[in-house]
């Protein structure tokens, strides 16, 4: 009863604890988002409107709501577009590579694979990177950005308050849905999309859900005190349908816009791959990107930046049917040649728009409302593209305040989804987001929990082992110091690391151990009876178990390293 008591006293706790952290990183996040929006404002007062004199329309109450062009008309706007991917590209590359390109990957993969560590210079960078590519005309968005920077100031608390690699995982996650919240009034929507885009099957990080809603709430009140909490698009007060008979017409958005969503991945990254293939140094490919942009700009200068304005005016029907359809395809480019060249912004803006005029063009074909319409392609499109229907659709109806649309949005989302799935199963590139795993069973950071169970349920015998093992003990094994063999040639081993092994107080990317995954891999550390989930910078130490898959013959190089005697402790134990 003591123990459990005491068990009972450190949950209460952490729970206190986590509280106040999620707290403090709202208030954090909407505040650095605030900063990000400053920075993107003086981006295009000086590199965009300075320099070429083209200023893109505003959202309402930001400014001004048309284009304006100026006396030498727009043919400076390459020179604008191209000297941002300079400097963006040079920042970038010369100091944190890993802040190139649109941002969420970075923060999903760093959940995934880095035990949530992102570098403390990677959110300076990426907020001062962004504002340059985007305040210079650069076709890419907000979100991508903002979930970075804030994910790692997450990442950068949990350090310096010496929080375990679970808390840290858990405070990025809460940083992002932050940051997301304050920048495009969403609270309830971004806390969903922070544990709703790890995945690529349906799959959240259900547990972290309660922290992401608060803090994004936190963060929404708090950039309400700058911004107010209108939402950032205005749509008719009688924005809903009609009659029952509309819902095809929705049905018939949700499949074009499942079959957009499809090639927007292919184009994305087959021009990220076609970059990487061409023969300059990685700081001069944004610049590329960059011209392309202003080139394409010339003729349909409504793909620069994000584009919010021009959403705005297909919300309201302003723009002519054949626009619509150009400019579909025209920002699908746009924004692949400014991010997938090492441009640093969001794939979330460009999606909308691609959805919004996929949306506009459809109302006018079938005769129905462009608010509606416009709306609802934004939601189709992007929560298709990149795995996130759910948060993607109340996203969309927080941003626009068309809630009376959640329905058909659904409906369309859902056929959207479902399509996109169907049409992307055997693309090399099935969504916007990379980094994204298909489950939960897939994603190393629950590695360690799944090594513990495994562990625990051999020990007890709880699970039927195949005839020809018998009645071995798979844990004795491992603590005897005997190999497990495994298909491919390759053992699982588990040994002691030495006190006086080099390998002691270094990196694990610094390869001391192995030089990469053609050699080998550690696939669990144990320390102090606890499974750790390895990651790049993971610091082994003396007395440290390591769970490594080799072959034989490596093993035996590094036999070295391991402490001669002494029995593994209890691995299944936490």
């Amino acid at each position: 009863m003591a123990e459990q008591s005491k068990d009972a006293d450190d949950w209460g706790v952490r729970e206190t604890r986590l509280l106040l952290d999620t707290v403090m990183l709202g208030v954090v996040g909407a505040l650095g988002a605030q900063l990000f929006l400053l920075l993107l404002r003086w981006g295009q007062e000086y590199l965009l409107v300075y320099l070429s004199g083209y200023q893109p329309p505003a959202l309402p109450g930001e400014g001004p709501t048309h284009a304006l062009v100026g006396p030498h008309g727009s043919w400076l706007i390459p020179l604008a577009t191209t000297l941002g991917g300079l400097l963006s590209g040079l920042l970038v590359y010369s100091l944190a590579p890993e802040a190139e390109g649109h941002g969420t990957d970075t923060a999903v993969r760093a959940f995934h694979h880095q035990g949530g560590f992102i570098r403390p210079r990677v959110a300076p960078l990426k907020m001062i990177a962004s504002a340059i590519t985007i305040g210079s005309g650069g076709a890419a968005g907000r979100e991508g950005p903002t979930a970075l920077i804030s994910a790692g100031i997450g990442s950068l608390f949990a350090t310096v308050r010496r929080r375990s690699e679970e808390e840290r995982q858990l405070l990025v996650l809460i940083g992002m849905a932050a940051g997301l919240s304050a920048i495009f009034r969403s609270p309830i929507g971004t806390a969903i999309f922070a544990i709703e885009v790890l995945y690529g099957e349906m799959e959240f990080e259900s547990q972290a859900l309660l922290y992401t809603l608060i803090g994004s709430i936190v963060a929404y009140a708090v950039n309400g005190l700058f911004d107010g909490w209108k939402p950032l698009f205005a749509v008719p007060a009688d924005v809903g349908l009609a009659a029952f008979t509309d819902y095809p017409w929705y049905v018939v958005l949700g499949l074009a816009a499942g079959v957009v969503a499809t090639a927007l991945p292919m184009v994305f990254y087959g021009l990220r791959d076609a970059f990487r293939h061409l023969p300059l140094p990685p700081h001069l490919r944004p610049a590329v990107g960059g011209l392309g942009v202003g080139l394409i700009a010339l003729a349909v200068p409504q793909v620069l930046g994000g584009g919010y304005g021009w959403i705005q005016q297909a919300i309201d029907g302003k723009l002519a049917m054949d626009l619509l359809l150009v400019l579909v395809f025209a920002k699908m480019l746009a924004f692949a040649l400014t991010v997938s060249s090492g441009g640093s912004g969001g794939v979330f803006a460009p999606s909308l728009f691609v959805g919004a005029m996929l949306g506009g063009f459809l109302a006018q074909v079938f005769h129905q409302p462009p608010a509606a319409f416009a709306v609802v392609g934004m939601a189709a499109l992007f929560g298709a593209a990149a795995r996130v229907p759910i948060a993607t659709m109340l996203m969309v109806t927080e941003m626009t305040g068309g809630y009376q649309l959640l329905v058909p949005a659904g409906l369309a989302v859902a056929v959207a989804y479902m399509l996109q799935f169907f049409l992307s199963r055997s693309l090399a590139y099935p969504s916007l987001y990379e980094a994204q795993v298909p489950r939960q069973a897939d994603s190393p950071a629950h590695h360690a929990e799944q090594f513990r169970i495994a562990l625990r349920l051999l020990d007890h015998q709880d699970v039927p082992l195949a005839e020809n093992v018998g009645r071995l003990n798979f844990l004795a094994l491992m603590k005897s110091g005997i190999p497990v063999d495994l298909p491919g040639g390759k053992r699982m081993h588990m040994g002691t690391l030495r006190a006086d092994s080099p390998c002691a107080g270094t990196a694990i990317r610094a390869g001391c151990l192995l030089a990469g995954e053609a050699e080998g891999e550690i696939i669990a550390i144990v320390r102090k009876k606890r499974v750790l989930l390895p990651h790049p910078s993971s610091i082994l130490r003396p007395g440290d178990q390591l769970v490594v898959l080799s072959s034989p013959e490596v093993w035996q190089r590094l036999a070295d390293h391991w402490e001669k005697n002494g029995p593994v402790t209890e691995a299944g134990e936490s």
